[in-house]
């Protein structure tokens, strides 16, 4: 079930919320809990035992790790294994007999393994909550119903973003609930709604149909790059979007996840404002402890390397998502010992269209599904290659799409909180204009709704993670 589907939006939604809050308020853990687990066993029940699995492996962990000091270590490195084992057998299994039967020549069977959805996702969130014990960041938690309710909570389940228990450790067993903290929530689940279905839906058509055509030009090659470049922005952002608003319908404050990264003027700062969730997690899980820049450049570099290596490699068991990470990690490191000089003197435009430049040709790589393509893709979009008969495409798809560029490229800048932040500012009469304002997110859902029940082209990017 997504937030995006007509099941989700008539029926679970609503019918959580009427449950949730006429629960009393010591019993609404159990209520979100249920309902959390009706959601994600609502395609494959099955998942379910898997993820119970991890998160029993992780509270047990904890309780372990706390009652025995001298042991506290090789609980988290079993709990470790445990975890990355079932991550790795279900995700890529099938990626790495392939790999050995290409390199060695071998007919080694390779077994056809669903993987349930976003088990990148809830085995990292509950592997940090693991960490955080043994590094007593966090107190260990002795019921196990909080630390499912923690992994299975329904709005950050399947992609994020993903949530530490220091996050929400207060807010499960005592959290606060205010009508300004219900609007927000609404206002948020609103406008994550509208990114996906009205910019992400209609950029992603766009984007399969060139990226999955033939005899590419291009002009045609570059308006598919920027149509799947806003399609994976509004797709992941409008959905982090729906997740945060709906933790603050239900009194959870998540972190934000993304800050308009395609404004960035440099690789470094898209990666700080980009999957914002993901980024801190492998910073504080895997740079710091081995070192981050404190032993050397050698060691720094490395360490970087690792980092990007496994980001790529979380994203999908395919070789063009470690390209995709390492094509990261290239420019990432020149940033910090090539251009940090040379970046001084340049104009902030300038440094904005390298971002972007970069940024598309990266999400190419993300995009095509093998290697071949990867390179046929990219190398029409440098090789200028424009025909009468692609111009006239071009024009078509512009002609039909162009309002959706337009939308996608306005509001990946902050637009909307600066005009929004300016008119309650200068506003006489605050009421009447949050009355307004409330009634124009009331009109948006309602036009969102209407794209919904038109909908015959509604995917979900990260579901594959």
């Amino acid at each position: 079930m997504v937030f995006s589907s007509a099941i989700f939006i008539f029926g679970f939604l609503p019918l959580l919320l009427i449950c949730y809050f006429l629960t009393p308020k010591n019993k609404r853990n159990y209520t979100l809990l249920i309902f959390s687990l009706i959601f994600y066993g609502f395609g494959e029940p099955v998942f379910l035992f898997v993820m119970i699995a991890i998160v029993m492996i992780d509270y047990l962990s904890g309780i372990l790790i706390d009652k025995y000091e001298k042991q506290k270590k090789a609980v988290l490195i079993l709990s470790l294994i445990l975890n990355l084992g079932l991550l790795f057998y279900y995700k890529y299994t099938g990626f790495f007999l392939d790999t050995v039967n290409t390199l060695f020549n071998l007919r080694l069977p390779v077994p056809e393994i669903v993987l349930p959805i976003g088990i990148s996702f809830f085995t990292f969130q509950a592997l940090s909550y693991v960490i955080d014990v043994y590094k007593k960041e966090v107190k260990v938690q002795k019921n196990p119903l909080y630390i499912l309710l923690y992994v299975s909570m329904f709005p950050q389940l399947i992609a994020g973003p993903i949530v530490r228990y220091q996050t929400v450790e207060d807010e499960i067993t005592k959290r606060e609930y205010s009508w300004e903290n219900i609007a927000y929530g609404i206002e948020r689940f609103v406008i994550g709604f509208a990114k996906k279905l009205i910019i992400s839906n209609h950029m992603g058509r766009l984007a399969d149909i060139i990226f999955q055509g033939t005899g590419l030009t291009t002009d045609v090659a570059w308006i598919g790059a920027i149509s799947f470049t806003l399609q994976i922005y509004f797709d992941f952002s409008g959905y982090s979007d729906m997740a945060i608003g709906l933790g603050r319908i239900l009194g959870f404050h998540f972190n934000e996840n993304f800050n308009y990264p395609y404004i960035s003027k440099s690789i470094t700062e898209f990666w700080r404002r980009w999957h914002i969730s993901l980024s801190t997690w492998f910073r504080d899980y895997v740079y710091i402890p081995l070192g981050g820049n404190r032993k050397g450049a050698l060691r720094h570099i490395f360490n970087m390397f690792v980092v990007w290596f496994l980001t790529g490699f979380w994203h999908g068991a395919s070789f063009n998502f470690i390209l995709w990470g390492l094509y990261y990690f290239v420019f990432l490191l020149l940033e910090k010992y090539v251009f940090n000089k040379i970046f001084k003197n340049i104009p902030s435009v300038l440094k904005h269209i390298y971002a972007l430049i970069i940024i598309i040709f990266g999400w190419v790589l993300f995009n095509c599904t093998n290697l071949e393509q990867c390179v046929y893709y990219i190398k029409t979009m440098i090789v200028p290659n424009i025909t009468k008969q692609s111009i006239e495409l071009s024009k078509i798809y512009i002609d039909e799409y162009g309002i959706y560029f337009i939308f996608g490229i306005l509001f990946s800048t902050p637009i909307y909180k600066i005009v929004r932040k300016k008119i309650f500012d200068i506003a006489k009469d605050k009421v009447l204009v949050e009355g307004l304002f409330y009634a124009g997110i009331l009109a948006l859902f309602y036009v969102t709704i209407a794209f919904l029940t038109q909908a015959t082209y509604n995917p979900f990017i990260y579901f594959r993670f």
